[in-house]
């Protein structure tokens, strides 16, 4: 099924780049990575159980404890900017499932997310109870109460993150930003907050290592990410944008989102993956 509000990416395999096992960590290091992200998120069951005794320090627990899957996957994060206090909609572009972790890192916050994610192994309740919203993609006819949903929890002063090309791509390129979610926005008259999103390799180059595509299962992703040695994401909070037009927020949010993580839109994307390896 493909309509507007459930896009279907072009990247797929050939868009990731060839393993190379001298540029991978070895057995044992893979090992404590995966075992350090067992025990966190074993940890993580625990902590959404204690969340709502925390008070305060629940902002700091959480960003805390997505930094620490970050660590304990040898990803390193690099922030460029913050994110002022208050209510507001953060957009920004998807390449993977680690895109929501480094995000939460810059600002806890209410994820968008397919009703799919609320399925996946310790990772679905865990995104539940810190106050994920789900959306069904399958069903268009949702949509205008998906849109009610979100404005409403935005003027309930909710931050809100949404990936509004609607699935993943590999990050060389973006696909089309969906309007919808910059409606709900409008109407909670809430600020909107770009986001770029890229990530690059122990060398300083880009890469589509991490990227969660086409059939790709979470577990398989995981490992791929596990193994990768001197993975870094960068995030980069974009000024905010400013209007009342969906479709041209929309449309301003993915150009600078865009330009500021070097990716190209849809079908250009091809000529500049030729351009790069000539």
């Amino acid at each position: 099924m493909n309509h507007p509000w459930m896009p279907v990416s072009p990247c797929g395999d050939q868009c990731m780049p060839p393993r190379d096992r001298v540029a991978e960590v070895g057995p044992l290091q893979l090992v404590l990575r995966l075992s350090g992200v067992v025990v966190l998120l074993l940890g993580g069951c625990v902590l959404v159980l204690v969340l709502p005794v925390l008070g305060p320090a629940r902002h700091w627990a959480l960003v805390a404890w997505f930094r620490l899957l970050l660590r304990a996957l040898g990803i390193r994060l690099v922030l460029d900017g913050g994110l002022p206090a208050g209510g507001a909609l953060v957009v920004c572009n998807h390449v993977s499932w680690l895109d929501i972790v480094a995000l939460q890192v810059l600002c806890p916050m209410r994820m968008l997310a397919k009703v799919e994610v609320g399925s996946w192994p310790l990772l679905g309740p865990l995104a539940g109870r810190i106050g994920t919203v789900y959306i069904d993609r399958e069903r268009l006819s949702a949509l205008p109460t998906s849109v009610r949903t979100i404005a409403d929890e935005l003027r309930a002063g909710a931050v809100i993150g949404a990936f509004p090309e609607g699935t993943t791509w590999c990050g060389r390129a973006v696909g089309t930003f969906r309007p919808a979610v910059f409606q709900a926005a409008v109407d909670a008259g809430v600020r909107m907050q770009p986001v770029a999103l890229r990530f690059r390799d122990g060398a300083g180059q880009f890469t589509t290592a991490a990227a969660f595509l086409g059939e790709t299962t979470l577990v398989s992703s995981l490992l791929t990410v596990a193994r990768t040695r001197g993975l870094v994401v960068e995030l980069v909070v974009l000024p905010e944008l400013r209007g009342t037009d969906r479709r041209e927020l929309a449309r301003r949010a993915q150009e600078e989102i865009a330009l500021a993580s070097g990716a190209v839109h849809g079908h250009r994307a091809e000529q500049s993956r030729h351009d790069l390896a000539a």
